[in-house]
């Protein structure tokens, strides 16, 4: 039968392992989550650039001669 300082550096190390594993998960979440972020950022970028682009084409292009 262990002992029971073994039984609780046994509890201990396994406490520090969840602790680390908890905080490693929640590490990759927050990572997800500002990866979405830029990810609609860029994308509401490139939308404004096609619809800048899509007026200046049809202000070229609407029949007013110089």
């Amino acid at each position: 039968m262990p002992s029971v300082s073994a039984y609780t550096s046994r509890v201990v190390v396994l406490a520090i392992c969840g602790l680390l594993l908890a905080g490693a998960l929640a590490g990759c979440t927050t990572t997800q989550e500002k990866a979405a972020r830029q990810q609609a950022r860029a994308k509401r970028i490139l939308e404004a650039r096609e619809k800048r682009q899509q007026r200046a084409k049809s202000h070229d292009h609407g029949g007013h001669k110089r």
